[in-house]
Parts: structure tokens; sequence; C-alpha cells
């Protein structure tokens, strides 16, 4: 477990995985065990989505198209810390081309039981704790052209039985999220997101342009930064949502405020 501290702030950090958040002795994270999700927070990399109507392909300009589960293959693989302090840390997943993946869906979510992506990427995800927020950020290099879309999916902890999602156009309550169900809640064009429980948290973002929200239940909340909202299209057309890698990083940030 890494553990990063400043002032009256601590972060817990899993193998990569945010489990905690706590500013003056609050809480911010969901705790894993409790109901609604088996994780705290995880990455939605090369694509976000499902793609079970889809025979679990996804259509890339390289090859006849790549075999991926719901998020992606990024989620299979495991983090390699490779720098820390008090108040950072950085940890990295590599890839190389067409390497086959389990899934651990398999057999019972999903008839797939290895994934593959035909490009070579490498991504970090960072955390440096300053005054007052938490900074994490997601680099990508590797092979030009590819194609991704990049989803960050954290749960925050619920305290009270009104919470309020609130944007600079529009306020949702708890109700309308779980309305939506597993689809989740699109909130498009969208840098900044605070969630207003007993205590406060701001979400913002670089890089990403939208969020959507997700729960089944009332103790936990998602709020995730998207660069595409993947049921805008059938699941055979989720292609058109890529955005593809350039010559230098590709470099994405959220920054939750307290």
């Amino acid at each position: 477990m890494v553990q990063l501290k400043k002032r009256n702030c601590t972060v817990g950090i899993d193998k990569g995985e945010l489990v905690s958040f706590i500013s003056e002795n609050h809480e911010f994270v969901h705790q894993k065990g409790s109901p609604g999700w088996r994780s705290s927070d995880t990455e939605m990399f090369p694509i976000i989505g499902p793609l079970n109507e889809a025979d679990f392909r996804v259509q890339v300009p390289r090859g006849s198209g790549a075999i991926q589960d719901q998020h992606g293959l990024l989620r299979e693989l495991k983090y390699e810390l490779i720098s820390q302090t008090e108040t950072a840390a950085i940890f990295k997943k590599e890839y190389i081309a067409g390497t086959r993946v389990k899934n651990s869906k398999f057999p019972e979510k999903s008839n797939k039981e290895w994934l593959f992506w035909p490009y070579t990427f490498t991504f970090k995800k960072s955390f440096e704790l300053k005054e007052g927020n938490l900074e994490i950020s997601f680099t990508i290099s590797g092979e030009r052209d590819m194609p991704f879309m990049l989803g960050y999916h954290p749960a925050f902890k619920l305290y009270t039985d009104s919470p309020v999602i609130i944007t600079d156009e529009e306020k949702i309550n708890l109700d309308e999220v779980l309305a939506v169900g597993s689809r989740a809640l699109q909130v498009e064009n969208c840098k900044f997101i605070t969630l207003k429980d007993k205590k406060d948290i701001t979400i913002k973002t670089e890089g990403f342009g939208h969020f959507m929200c997700w729960t089944e239940v009332r103790n936990m909340v998602c709020i995730e930064p998207i660069t595409f909202y993947p049921y805008a299209v059938a699941q055979r057309e989720l292609h058109t949502g890529f955005e593809y890698t350039k010559d230098i990083e590709s470099i994405f940030k959220v920054s939750l405020f307290v």
C-alpha cells in the first residue's frame, strides 16, 4: 500500500488503485466491500463501454479488429510502481501489440477468454497530493496514430440521502442517476463537477471533455471523466469515438478539490 500525506490530507493507493482520500477525517472514496461496486477506481482504455452486442470486437485501422471486453483490456494489466515520494507516486502499465490478455469476465459474463490490441503502448498513472487537492494524471505513449478512448472511473462515498451533482449548467440528483441504470447518465461538454454531500468535492478535468455518472445504490456514486460517451452510438459503431495518438505523449488530468 502506498500512502501520501500533506497536512490534513492522506491518500491510500493499492497497486495503482485509489482506495482512500481523507481530508479532515472525512473519507471521500467508496470503500471496497461496501454495497455498489467491488472497486474504488479504475481506468477505461482503449475503449469505453460494452461490446457484447458486437461479439466483443471493435474496428481499428490495423488488422481485422481487436477483441475487447467492457471498458477495454487495460484493467486486466497490473501496475508497476516506478517512483514515490511523500506526496507523489507514479505507476506504469505496458502492453506489447498482439499480446493475449486473460479476460477476468470469462466465462461468467463473456465468451471471450482472451483479449488483444494490435498496438503497443505505455500507460502511466500519477498521483500528486497538493494543498487542498489531489491531482491524478494519465499519460499515454507508444505508436503514432493508435486509436483510443480514455475514461477514469472513480467511486465516491455518499453520506446523505439527497446528494446533488452540480455542473455549470444543471443540478442532477441521485434518483436521476439511478433511473438511467447501467448505461450511466451522460453529462456532455463538461470539464468540472461538484458533488455536494456531507462534505463537497469538486472534480476538474483536462483533456476529457465529458462526464458520465453511474450508480445502482444510494451509498456511492461514480463520476467519470470520459473522452467519449459510448452509448451515443451502436456498439458496432464504437470506433467512431476514437481519438488518435500523436508524436508527443497524450496527457489527461483529473483534480479532486476538497
